[in-house]
C-alpha cells in the first residue's frame, strides 16, 4: 500500500517525506484567505508575521547554511531545478539575504498605510506567485492560495495603519 495519500500528489518530487509540513501549509494558506477575506485587517496581521517570520528564517540560513536551499532544486518543475543548480548556486550566499530583505520590507508595508499597504500586496503577489515553480518547496498550492488572499487585501483593504481603528461602515 502506497504511505501517500493521493498517488496523483505523491508525483509531486518530495512530498512522502514533507507530507505533515505540506498539510500544516495547506490549512496556514486556507486560514489565511479566510482570514484576509473576513477582516483584511487580521490578513494583513498574518501577512506580516509570515513575512517576519519567512525574512528572519531567510536571512539567519542565508548567512550561516545558503547551500541547504540548493535542495529546493529536486522539487521544482526543470526550468528552477536547472537555475537553482546553476547560477543561483554559485550565488545563494548573496541572493537568500536579499530576498530576506525584501521579505522584511513586505512583512513592514503590511503594517503601514497607503502606498506601503499596497506595495506589500504587490510584493507579496509576486514573491508568492515566483516560488509557485518550486512546487513541494513552496507547499504548492500555497503561495497560489496567499496571493489570492493577498490580492483581495490590495482590493478590499482601507489602508490606513494596521493598528488604527478600522471605520465602521452604514449599511
Amino acid at each position: 500500500m502506497h504511505k501517500c495519500v493521493a498517488k496523483k500528489l505523491c508525483d509531486m518530487n518530495g512530498l512522502d517525506e514533507n507530507m505533515n509540513a505540506y498539510i500544516i501549509s495547506q490549512a496556514a494558506s486556507f486560514i489565511i484567505l479566510v482570514v484576509a477575506w473576513t477582516r483584511t485587517r487580521w490578513g494583513r496581521w498574518l501577512f506580516a508575521l509570515l513575512f517576519f517570520w519567512a525574512s528572519g528564517t531567510n536571512m539567519y540560513l542565508g548567512i550561516t547554511n545558503p547551500n541547504i536551499y540548493l535542495q529546493y532544486a529536486d522539487m521544482a518543475i526543470p526550468l528552477y531545478r536547472d537555475f537553482i543548480n546553476g547560477w543561483f548556486s554559485h550565488y545563494n550566499h548573496i541572493l537568500i539575504p536579499i530576498i530576506a530583505i525584501g521579505q522584511f520590507l513586505i512583512a513592514t508595508g503590511m503594517l503601514l498605510r497607503a502606498v506601503w499597504v499596497k506595495l506589500a500586496c504587490f510584493g507579496s503577489i509576486v514573491f508568492l506567485l515566483s516560488i509557485a515553480p518550486l512546487l513541494v518547496g513552496a507547499a504548492f498550492p500555497f503561495s497560489i492560495t496567499v496571493s489570492i488572499a493577498a490580492y483581495y487585501i490590495y482590493l478590499n483593504d482601507d489602508r490606513n495603519y494596521i493598528w488604527k481603528r478600522q471605520a465602521q461602515h452604514a449599511f
